[in-house]
């Protein structure tokens, strides 16, 4: 399977990747100013260097699943034996390393994938978690991570952030992988289309979906990223829905399996 079996045909590529330069480096300049990553994040037990680790291993796997993808076997068994606890034990492993050389790393590793994604064609298949992936879906959502994560240091720090045109490819993430969503919680994956507006941060709209759908999506962009990246609960945010699949759907939206 690739791509996860997502219709990848509306996402923005000349865009994307430029796109998730930018993002790594807004979140640079604030994690960069910082000289103590010990702050807690809204993870639990995730402080600062925590989400900059996660990043950074990310990005790691990421690389090798490029450029040597019969070694991406390994980063599959070691997150097979350790399950749940994957993320945080590797978290914590990069967060134990000194500021200045995870700062360097996660510099480093993010630069190089880029240029990675950059260089092999949209629609090359390389090895990731349950799907052979392509750039085509890798650099959304590297961009979607970073952007996530972000988030948890941007609040954690109490800075205001400025949302960006770069939110419309997270949203896509999110309206493309609404299948997902219900996958992930075991419910049937409705048949009937959806429309998803949103207002974007210039206070225009970005659309998704048939005009005349009755199951419907609406409200800001930002707090539908928000939202499909499990940032806020659905009622701190503006969604509406019509329809009880909609409904539903905010009930349970994730960008992510």
């Amino acid at each position: 399977m690739l791509d996860y079996g997502l219709d990848m045909s509306n996402v923005e590529h000349d865009l994307a990747l430029p796109d998730l330069v930018a993002e790594g480096d807004e979140l640079d300049a604030l994690v960069s100013a910082q000289t103590d990553w010990s702050t807690p994040t809204p993870a639990a037990g995730w402080t600062i260097a925590h989400q900059i680790a996660h990043l950074a291993s990310a990005d790691a796997n990421v690389l090798i699943a490029i450029r040597t993808p019969d070694a991406f076997d390994a980063v599959l068994k070691q997150a097979e034996t350790t399950g749940s606890q994957y993320a945080d034990l590797d978290a914590a492993a990069g967060a134990a390393k000194p500021r200045s050389a995870l700062l360097e790393q996660w510099r480093v590793g993010r630069t190089e994938v880029a240029a990675a994604l950059r260089d092999i064609p949209l629609d090359h298949g390389f090895p990731w978690y349950g799907s052979q992936l392509t750039a085509a879906l890798m650099v959304p959502l590297r961009l979607m991570e970073t952007w996530a994560h972000g988030q948890d240091i941007f609040d954690a720090l109490g800075v205001p952030r400025r949302p960006t045109g770069r939110l419309r490819h997270v949203a896509s993430l999110g309206v493309i992988g609404r299948e997902l969503s219900f996958h992930a919680a075991q419910l049937s994956v409705p048949a009937e289309p959806f429309r998803v507006e949103l207002t974007r941060p210039d206070g225009q709209t970005w659309v998704w979906g048939p005009e005349d759908a009755m199951q419907r999506v609406q409200g800001s962009a930002l707090d539908f990223c928000l939202r499909v990246t499990q940032r806020r609960s659905r009622a701190k945010t503006d969604l509406t829905a019509i329809g009880e699949d909609a409904q539903k759907w905010l009930d349970i939206a994730r960008v992510f399996l």
